[in-house]
Formats: structure tokens, C-alpha cells, sequence
């Protein structure tokens, strides 16, 4: 599913300046696209307006060949998997129970689980090392396991793209790297991945490409060696920087001066 986004502004209620300015993307199938910036430079705000949770006031977004507005909830549910920034779990629940819910788009009319749910859900708790946990309470895990929960239900969907809005926080090295090496073969078994995240180096790693924002405007876009230049991120995050080439992977480092 491709992802096109155009000359898209959001403004909030009551704000005088833009949460977003002229923002365009477009994220092609089975591509990992990551979302950087600063905090409040619009990242989350994006990841709204994409999933239809916020009015745009001007521009489009278009989810494969079709407006953001002619999807049905029912519809987005099947084919977009989304992981928010933050999520409260309102009553008791079990992990399997959770990770269970991204199929209910696909349930037929009398709602019960069939065979190609039950693996579905299975695979999904594997894949994302939460299988042990299926049977403890959403309320008694630690950050780090509710996110690996999250995505697993987003997994569970089955869904032609995902959306996730910094979905390795809290994550130990481990699961951070095995997220988003996850996210990655998704991403090559052709799962549209829309990822936003702090975390620059990791990005230059596993994203086919990358969107700098700042202040709710574009700052650059493109590999990650056309986006992670010194003199750009300088100037978005107001701090020196050294980026060096990575011998190990041969993607961008970039080092914080003192």
C-alpha cells in the first residue's frame, strides 16, 4: 500500500501557527520510511493526520489508490496496523487478549476466532518475543513488554502497512534491535512501514529513506546520507554534531559534541 501525503497542513484548534506546514512524503509498498525531528516538530501530529485522526486543512493523503476520506474505520482497521505513542488500557486484559484484537476486523458477523486468526495472533507473539507473556495481565508488564505487545497487535492485523509512532521506547538493546528488524522484513516481504522515531542512527540502518522535520516544516528528505548532514542537523536540533560513515554498516553516525 502506498502511502502519498501532499502539501499537507494541520492546524489545532485555537493555534495560531501550524502543527504542520507544506508537509509531502510518499512512502512507496513494502518501504521503511522513517519520520525524524525534534520534540514538537510535528512527528506525532503527522502520524494522525495519516491514520485520520486529525483534520487536515489543507493538502491530501491518499492510502493506495484511493483519498484518506473515501476509507471506512472498519476498512483502515483491516489494512492499516498502528501503533500509537501512548496507549491506556482502560480494563483488564490479558497479553493474547490484546494482541487478539487486531483481528477483530477481519471476525466474521458472530465474531468468533477462527484458525487463520488463532495463528495469526500465535505468529504475531513470536515474532515479537511476547509468546511467554500471553497469559499475564496487560496491568502487571513492564514499559519495554507493552510495547512489544502493541506491535505484536498491530502484527496480528495482517495489515498491508504500518504505522508507528516510536515503537522501540523503552525497549532494552535487544528488543530494539529485534523490532526493528522486524520492521525491516516487513518492510522486504512488501508491508508498507511508516516509522517514527528519536533514535538517528538506527534510522540511517534500517530505513530505506528518511523525512527531517522541524517546526512542523520539511528540513530534508531523502537516503539517509542526503539527510543526515552535519550542517542540517545542526541547524534542526541547535546542537553541534559530528557525522561520521559507520565502518561497520556503512551507514551515517552522527555523534553529539560536547
Amino acid at each position: 500500500m502506498r502511502i502519498q501525503v501532499s502539501d499537507l497542513t494541520v492546524r489545532y484548534g485555537g493555534q495560531a501557527a501550524a502543527a504542520l506546514r507544506g508537509v509531502s512524503l510518499d512512502v512507496a509498498p513494502g518501504t521503511l520510511y522513517a519520520v525524524l525531528g525534534p520534540n514538537g516538530s510535528g512527528k506525532s501530529t503527522l502520524m494522525r493526520a495519516v491514520l485520520g485522526s486529525v483534520p487536515a486543512e489543507s493538502g491530501s493523503i491518499r492510502l493506495g489508490e484511493r483519498s484518506l476520506e473515501s476509507w471506512s474505520r472498519k476498512e483502515m482497521a483491516r489494512a492499516v496496523g498502528a501503533v500509537p505513542q501512548q496507549e491506556h488500557v482502560a480494563f483488564p486484559l490479558t497479553v493474547r487478549e490484546l494482541v487478539a484484537m487486531g483481528r477483530y476486523p477481519h471476525l466474521g458477523l458472530l465474531g468468533a476466532e477462527g484458525a487463520e486468526d488463532r495463528a495469526a495472533v500465535e505468529d504475531a507473539l513470536v515474532r515479537c518475543d511476547a509468546a511467554r507473556l500471553a497469559h499475564r495481565d496487560v496491568g502487571t508488564l513492564s514499559g519495554g513488554e507493552f510495547q512489544r505487545v502493541r506491535v505484536a497487535r498491530a502484527l496480528a492485523q495482517s495489515p498491508a502497512a504500518l504505522v508507528l509512532d516510536e515503537p522501540t521506547a523503552s525497549l532494552d538493546i535487544r528488543h530494539e534491535m529485534e523490532i526493528l528488524r522486524l520492521l525491516r522484513s516487513s518492510a522486504d516481504d512488501g508491508i508498507t512501514v511508516l516509522l517514527i522515531t528519536h533514535h538517528l542512527d538506527l534510522a540511517a540502518r534500517f530505513a530505506d529513506r528518511l523525512l527531517l522535520l522541524a517546526c512542523g516544516e520539511v528540513a530534508a528528505e531523502g537516503t539517509a546520507a542526503q539527510v543526515l548532514r552535519a550542517e542540517t542537523l545542526e541547524r534542526v536540533y541547535g546542537w553541534p554534531v559530528d557525522v561520521r560513515t559507520d565502518p561497520a554498516t556503512g551507514s551515517p553516525r552522527v555523534t553529539p559534541r560536547s
